[in-house]
């Protein structure tokens, strides 16, 4: 299935040092747009099936979520989204080897069901899910560029 807003970038910093910042949630916390920050809830780190409960802003509104850990690989690193019990997106992070460190691509589904989609457009503050994730992604693969190439 194509995901509904997807980029990618290269970072001249090695996939393993990519991969340290996408699943930690702190590291993840200060790259991404809206994602704050979050808290493991059944595990001390990442791992397939660990569970996170994680903070969301934009402007004013706040909103908290649960996600679980589907991928977690050198390769990929990716989690589903529920918010109130139900499903409402999957990220994703795909880590590349390339000959000057690695090519990150951050994407993104939409798994709301439609009638949830106006709750979810109050209470975020954002009326095209799909274009604002895509304006996010470059905006948070750009600050992870940075993050991992400080180092």
């Amino acid at each position: 299935m194509t995901p509904d807003a997807s980029a990618h970038i290269d970072v001249a910093a090695s996939p393993q040092r990519v991969f340290e910042l996408v699943s930690d949630l702190r590291g993840l916390g200060e790259c991404a747009e809206e994602y704050s920050g979050g808290t493991w809830l059944n595990a001390s780190g990442p791992q397939v099936g660990a569970r996170f409960r994680g903070i969301n802003k934009r402007g004013w509104r706040i909103w908290p979520t649960t996600s679980t850990v589907t991928d977690c690989s050198a390769t990929r690193f990716a989690f589903e989204v529920k918010s109130l019990g139900m499903a409402v997106s999957r990220w994703q992070y795909d880590i590349e080897a390339t000959s000057e460190g690695c090519r990150v691509t951050e994407s993104t589904w939409d798994r709301r069901p439609g009638w949830y989609v106006p709750i979810t457009r109050l209470a975020t503050g954002v009326r095209d899910r799909a274009v604002t994730n895509q304006r996010n992604i470059e905006a948070t693969l750009l600050r992870l560029k940075r993050a991992a190439e400080s180092v």
